[in-house]
């Protein structure tokens, strides 16, 4: 919920910003980076302001899961069954398949320079975090 409510926030300063003429956005979905593209007005503080949320709201989580799965990694290589440490690594590597399909296009779309996105690429990345990891 803490991630919908600062698209909110972040969706309504972006409507702020004036917008020239009827332009289509060439992506699935509504999103921030799309329609900053559209604006009419100089946008790199607000950039700035969406990295630094995404350093807090998407890296700062990472840590954690990070730290989280690295301490049971060592606990599981502690582990005497082999067949134990199977089921767990094969448990763990399945949850970290999903965080790094949701995780790494959401640093894609909100931590990366609009200059290395491309619509295209824009499209395939949000089906990841929208559709294909829930």
């Amino acid at each position: 919920s803490g991630r919908h409510g600062r698209g909110i926030i972040q969706t309504a300063l972006t409507l702020q910003f004036p917008y020239c003429g009827s332009r289509k956005i060439a992506h699935f979905f509504c999103e921030v980076p799309s329609l900053l593209r559209l604006a009419c007005a100089d946008t790199a503080i607000y950039e700035l302001v969406l990295f630094v949320t995404g350093v807090v709201v998407l890296l700062v989580p990472i840590a954690f899961i990070t730290t989280s799965y690295a301490l049971i990694l060592a606990a599981v290589l502690q582990m005497y069954s082999a067949e134990g440490r199977w089921k767990a690594l094969a448990t763990c590597s399945s949850h970290l398949a999903v965080v790094n399909l949701f995780y790494g296009p959401l640093i894609y779309t909100y931590m990366l320079p609009a200059s290395y996105h491309s619509p295209g690429q824009d499209d395939v990345v949000s089906v990841f975090y929208t559709v294909f990891t829930p």
